[in-house]
């Protein structure tokens, strides 16, 4: 699945919107330790991170040849600074129908309307490669987060209360939400 789309954010600044490939493996892996540097919302710490350069090639490079999965990237000014992306939750019968997703912005472009464009364009991609369902967890606390996936078509269908064990703040609820696309 091919995309690309170049956007203003609010302050004036161009973004351009594409898919990543093996070449941005650096710019992606930099982009997402400092992520998880800036945020307690984020899966990992940045000392968990074991993705080598290599590794991450390999993986972007194959998002980047799924017919059914993608990774995009935003950059500005020549820099990744954010990155977002559909994954099958399986292949088989019952699941193949729906898709995860996931999405981190670096802080600095936090607010500017990044992460909405992000967002939106798994929404379509996912509708393009035949997902019926989009799926994401968001920590609870992180309420602009969950403000812009309401805002998006997301429904809370569920919260698991004991989902993160926060080195900073101990447990933090995820709330599980949903988008049905064939709607």
């Amino acid at each position: 699945m091919k995309y690309k789309e170049i956007i203003t954010l609010k302050d004036g600044r161009t973004c351009v919107l594409r898919n990543a490939t093996g070449a941005d493996a650096q710019g992606v892996l930099d982009n997402f330790i400092r992520n998880h540097e800036q945020t307690d919302f984020l899966t990992t710490y940045p000392d968990e991170i074991t993705f080598t350069v290599e590794g991450e090639a390999k993986y972007l490079q194959a998002k980047s040849d799924s017919p059914n999965e993608v990774e995009l990237v935003a950059e500005v000014d020549g820099r990744i600074v954010g990155q977002a992306g559909i994954e099958s939750l399986g292949k088989t019968d019952k699941v193949k129908h729906r898709a995860d997703f996931g999405i981190s912005i670096d802080e600095e472009y936090w607010g500017l309307g990044m992460g909405r464009a992000l967002t939106r364009a798994c929404i379509e991609l996912a509708k393009q490669a035949g997902y019926v369902q989009l799926e994401l967890q968001a920590v609870a606390d992180n309420v602009h987060a969950l403000a812009l996936y309401e805002s998006e078509g997301f429904t809370e269908y569920g919260r698991n209360p004991r989902g993160f064990c926060s080195r900073l703040t101990g447990w933090q609820a995820l709330v599980l939400m949903r988008r049905e696309l064939d709607e």
